[in-house]
């Protein structure tokens, strides 16, 4: 089958198509023809060689795809047939013609969208359901702040947020990309970081109780930050290192407010956990997305054969939203 390896360490010039051994369905399993594939922060620290997948996985890129059900391994017991399209979140391997996948990972496709704007689904979906709601129990009436906000996990929180009845706080890097997080996703403050500093909005726009929740993609750099904008019994989950991972933190600020620091991955977590973590998906997610009360975000898409140019408009930061990779 055709795939995407990498061929080093480095930018997206180490991206190149090849042939690969097309993989088979073991136990549990189900085999997917994909149709597209979702782009992550995740698979250019990959491609950079800081992030190596777990133990077991494959190599190749891709932690989310959409496509058709192809083959089936022994012992799968969910209600699928050959040829249902589908959406799975993956450990890898999305990057190529099939894969493999835990059927557990897999759910049908919301209703009303179409198979390759529903490729922009599934890790985000699963990133935000799991912390936002799994993890920081996020509630009606509470506020939260949302980092990275025109990113897909960012635009897809905005929306699972509101539609949980939060008041929702997203920052971007620029007055553009601010605006579109209110008009178009509907976030109630959007703060521009280059321009603005977000502790002192926060502080404004809560009056001085701070957020309850806070969504964090940055790490390090923002650490004390995070803290300093926190509410009394507040939440910080983190999950992402754009900013470093190390830090120094005056943990007097977190006792005083008695708060909590989360850190979360999603990709090494056990079958189990992903299986229960997409069930939620499929319970609370997918029925907002086929109301349109939430709307997938692709903000453009490339054939895989273009998988150098994809990443390459990936790392330039331009895109609001999920970018593709389709077959």
């Amino acid at each position: 089958m055709k795939a995407i390896i990498t061929t080093g360490a480095g930018g997206p010039e180490v991206l190149a198509l090849t042939e690969a051994p097309a993989p088979v369905p073991g136990p549990g399993e189900v085999l997917i023809d994909v149709v597209a594939a979702g782009i992550n922060r995740a698979d250019v620290q990959q491609r950079r060689g800081f992030y190596p997948p777990p133990p077991g996985a494959s190599q190749i890129l891709g932690l989310e795809v959409s496509g058709r059900i192809a083959a089936f391994g022994p012992n799968v017991t969910k209600p699928f047939s050959l040829g249902d399209k589908v959406v799975a979140l993956l450990t890898g391997g999305g990057y190529a013609a099939q894969v493999a996948v835990p059927a557990g990972q897999v759910l049908p496709l919301p209703e009303g969208i179409d198979v390759v704007t529903a490729a922009a689904l599934p890790e985000v979906a699963a990133t935000v359901h799991s912390n936002l709601f799994m993890t920081a129990q996020l509630q009606a009436g509470e506020t939260v702040l949302i980092h990275g906000g025109a990113g897909g996990i960012g635009a897809m929180a905005i929306q699972l947020a509101k539609a949980a009845g939060a008041r929702v706080i997203a920052t971007a890097g620029s007055d553009e990309k601010a605006a579109m997080l209110t008009g178009y996703l509907g976030a109630d403050l959007a703060i521009n970081y280059r321009t603005q500093d977000f502790v002192e909005r926060v502080r404004e726009f809560t009056g001085g109780l701070g957020a309850n929740v806070i969504l964090d993609v940055v790490g390090a750099k923002y650490l004390a930050r995070n803290v300093e904008s926190l509410a009394t019994y507040g939440r910080l989950v983190v999950i992402g290192l754009q900013g470093g991972a190390t830090a120094e933190l005056n943990l007097g600020a977190l006792l005083t407010k008695r708060a909590a620091i989360i850190g979360t991955t999603l990709r090494a977590r056990p079958v189990d956990e992903k299986t229960a973590i997409m069930e939620g998906v499929r319970d609370s997610v997918w029925p907002l997305v086929a109301s349109g009360a939430v709307k997938p975000m692709v903000d453009k898409t490339f054939p895989l054969t273009q998988v150098a140019a994809a990443h390459e408009y990936f790392d330039s930061g331009a895109h609001v939203g999920k970018v593709l990779l389709t077959l």
